[in-house]
């Protein structure tokens, strides 16, 4: 116990904050690669998930047409679509550490998109949908300006 509180103690001494925060960006490697890991088996059952519901329709229905699930069918495939994007968001702090703004303002525009897709107009109100707006908006916004000053060339 005295060594666990000197090795605390230790870890707080300002001499200390390298090894501090080399103990930090440790523990931010293994959450992101138990992320990831997670991600994948997500990933893997939303896969099946969409197999065995398309399967369904397509098999064990007495008319197989997409008329009145086509916009599930996207919803699902839209889902593993955006569980794709945040496992690259995952890999790609792995990668560099640093999180990368305009991946994840895709993402969420996948995400809002997705939204809108599947928007049901007779269950929605039109607060609804004009919030949604109001999302890919904001995120088209932010996108093109991070995209805007990424592709400007440096004055250094």
């Amino acid at each position: 116990m005295k060594n666990l509180l000197k090795t605390i103690k230790h870890i707080f001494i300002p001499e200390q904050d390298e090894t501090f925060l080399e103990l930090i960006e440790g523990i931010e490697v293994i959450v992101s690669k138990i992320l990831s890991l997670a991600m994948i088996a997500v990933i893997i059952f939303a896969v099946f998930d969409l197999i065995v519901f398309v399967s369904q329709q397509l098999f064990f229905t007495t008319h197989p047409l997409f008329k009145d699930t086509l916009f599930e069918i996207f919803g699902l495939f839209l889902n593993i679509l955006i569980a794709l994007e945040i496992l690259e968001n995952i890999t790609a702090y792995l990668r560099r550490h640093v999180f990368q703004v305009e991946l994840v303002i895709a993402t969420s525009l996948i995400a809002v998109a997705r939204k809108i897709i599947i928007f049901d107009i007779d269950k929605k109100t039109g607060e609804d949908l004009i919030g949604l707006a109001f999302a890919i908006f904001s995120l088209s916004i932010s996108f093109w300006i991070i995209r805007s000053r990424k592709n400007r060339p440096s004055s250094h």
